[in-house]
């Protein structure tokens, strides 16, 4: 199973997770009382979350109705323990009520090592919390494996906005924020921390991190070796800078480090993070954007973006989009890969390790290899939609996914569209295209020997999420076969809906998933040379 597969599958295990069948429901309102309330009544709720927790056990699920919950004093103000009973398939669940959003704040609180929400244990669940001004770290999982964070944030923080730690493995971060944390010295406070003593197989998707005194996402490591991330879909900018966004700490501020050690520690430069980033952008970081920082581990990256990074104060050795000028351990089998990459704009660009044996790269908008397309040369602003980040910032959609934006989008007729090659992640069109977007629905290009046909298009089922039917609609604009199949996440074939030769027009098929398991699914739309995909969510 390749990484593209594994990280499929970890969808699949999100979306098993958190349909499973709940107990008790146990209501939190800030007009609640914790000596009257009562466990399965939402008109006599708890006042606290820590009492809430005190009374749940395995598969509860405690319901936090919205408005704000403040805290103060010196002590973490919210730990989520070890629950008896929890598993795989059980877990315990903290939601905010119906998509409310209930504000966490901790900015009262004192000292220096005291963090807003502390999770101890595993198999927790969390959804729709907004954490804000901690002491210490504003979410922090401390040995906890299996936990799911969704469409969280983490802000203004006086330490790291969210930090793994002791050993913490098998979490997953889905469409969640850090921003705006800064600690008193600035060379601390992360976005997102993987770092130290962190285990292994932690998952970050749909995630941005900016504005925070260090870096957006830090692999930085000790004592910890070996360890595996994969991030998917993750934003990183403006790391390095304050909260005004124009003035610049004394922090690194790089977009996403993926590993390091002190140099007085033993194994310094030995030390190994397996990280790898796929369809990631990086953009206006004060220093670099993608970074090795000694890292001697493996670092895939497919169909990322840089743009703009390194512009800020620092040396020449911080300036770059991408900066990998180390050989990795190759004794132990690491490889530095990097394909279908873009890189736009920086004070010095792309810093790759010159020794072959380590590096793997093909189609980045760098020459890098003989097999790269000789018609495709160095990016320029006229190969996107826009390049002015306005919407970067902008509020999540109601189920917590980024927002619409398009930034780095490629512009009809980037010598980028259908340049890539096929990395195991569905595309649009005869090839991937490179970079962080691809391009989706028709296309103004009607004719040419590699040109997409305008009107061919996949559209989006619907329902979807399904169960257990949906309908596929899709249009044709040149006669011919037309295939639509299904496939599940490792690329097996369901089934076949249309395998026949149509006429121009919009047709739609359906597909009854009676009997396949809950989970995401892929429909595949070809004819006349053309393919789209399209994912598809089945939960029962």
């Amino acid at each position: 199973m390749n990484l593209i597969q594994r990280s499929a599958v970890i969808f699949f295990l999100i979306w098993a997770l958190i349909t499973v069948s709940f107990a008790n429901q146990i209501f939190v309102s800030t007009t609640g009382n914790d000596t009257a309330g009562t466990i399965n009544r939402i008109d006599l709720p708890f006042q606290t979350i820590p009492k809430a927790i005190s009374v749940v056990v395995a598969g509860d699920t405690i319901y936090v109705r919205g408005g704000v919950f403040s805290y103060s004093g010196s002590s973490t103000a919210i730990t989520l323990p070890a629950i008896s009973g929890t598993s795989k398939t059980v877990h315990c669940n903290l939601i905010s009520y119906n998509g409310e959003r209930a504000l966490l704040d901790f900015s009262a609180m004192t000292g220096t090592s005291a963090d807003g929400l502390k999770i101890n244990g595993s198999y927790w669940y969390i959804k729709g919390f907004d954490c804000k001004g901690a002491p210490h770290n504003g979410i922090k999982i401390s040995g906890g494996n299996y936990n799911i964070i969704e469409f969280c944030t983490s802000f203004e923080s006086r330490n790291t906005g969210v930090q793994l730690a002791s050993g913490a493995s098998y979490n997953r971060f889905i469409n969640c924020d850090s921003y705006n944390n800064r600690d008193a010295g600035d060379g601390n406070a992360d976005g997102f921390s993987p770092k130290l003593d962190v285990g292994t197989n932690n998952y970050f998707y749909g995630c941005r991190s900016w504005q925070n005194s260090d870096d957006g996402w830090d692999g930085y490591l000790r004592p910890s070796d070996d360890v595996t991330d994969t991030l998917v879909n993750c934003w990183s900018f403006m790391n390095g800078y304050y909260k005004d966004g124009i003035t610049m700490g004394t922090g690194n501020g790089n977009g996403f480090k993926t590993g390091g050690c002190d140099p007085n520690a033993s194994g310094y430069k030995t030390l190994k993070h397996n990280m790898t980033l796929i369809n990631c952008i990086s953009f206006y970081n004060k220093a670099k954007g993608f970074d090795q920082n000694h890292n001697r581990g493996s670092v895939m990256m497919l169909n990322c973006t840089a743009f703009n990074n390194g512009n800020g104060s620092g040396t020449s050795g911080d300036l770059y989009n991408y900066a990998f000028p180390e050989t990795l351990a190759t004794s132990a089998g690491k490889l530095l890969t990097a394909k279908n990459c873009i890189s736009l704009g920086s004070t010095s660009g792309v810093q790759l390790c010159p020794n072959p044996t380590s590096v793997v790269v093909a189609t980045n908008s760098w020459s890098d290899n003989s097999t790269y397309p000789t018609s495709v040369t160095s990016a320029t602003s006229a190969d996107f939609i826009t390049i002015d980040t306005t919407g970067v910032r902008g509020p999540r959609k109601s189920d917590g996914s980024l927002p619409d934006i398009t930034f780095m989008h490629l512009a009809p007729g980037s010598q980028f569209i259908n340049a890539g090659t096929d990395v195991g992640i569905p595309f649009n069109g005869s090839a991937p295209d490179l970079g962080a977007f691809e391009t989706v629905g028709p296309v103004h290009v009607v004719d040419g020997s590699t040109a997409r046909v305008l009107g061919f298009q996949l559209m989006q089922n619907y329902p979807n999420p399904f169960n257990p039917s949906t309908n596929i609609a899709y249009q044709i604009a040149k006669s011919g076969l037309v295939s639509l199949k299904v496939y599940d996440l490792l690329g097996r074939e369901i089934v076949t809906l249309v395998n026949e030769n149509k006429s121009p027009g919009t047709y739609t098929a359906q597909w009854n998933a009676a009997g396949m398991p809950s989970g995401m699914y892929f429909s595949r739309l070809e004819s006349t040379g053309e393919q789209q995909i399209r994912k598809m969510i089945l939960i029962k």
